[in-house]
């Protein structure tokens, strides 16, 4: 699955998966820091699948911040309800122990 072929079936099997997951990452008062970023950065390397839970504010502020975070760890924004997001970034190296696609695919 490349982030640019996602089909309707490959996002709905994500959805899937996600749905089962709880936040890895919780984006707190600061707002979306860098350290905040690197340690999504990791999860996504461990995990591939992931949700985050973002800060509360409008579903425009909630959208830009579900977009900043995909484009700083280079992750596909998969879905977005309320104030979570799930993201994926595949990484052909994953642990499969650790990796939502692998344990749950």
């Amino acid at each position: 699955m490349s982030n640019k072929t996602l089909s309707n079936a490959d996002i709905k099997h994500l959805k899937g998966i996600g749905h089962h997951l709880n936040p890895v990452v919780i984006i707190g008062g600061n707002g979306l820091t860098d350290t905040v970023i690197e340690e999504i950065a990791r999860a996504l390397n461990d995990h591939e699948l992931i949700k985050v839970k973002i800060p509360a504010g409008s579903k425009d502020e909630r959208e830009a911040v579900a977009e900043q975070i995909a484009e700083a760890t280079g992750s596909t924004l998969i879905n977005s309800i309320g104030r979570v997001v799930l993201l994926l970034r595949e990484n052909p190296e994953a642990n499969p122990k650790l990796s939502n696609l692998v344990r749950f695919g």
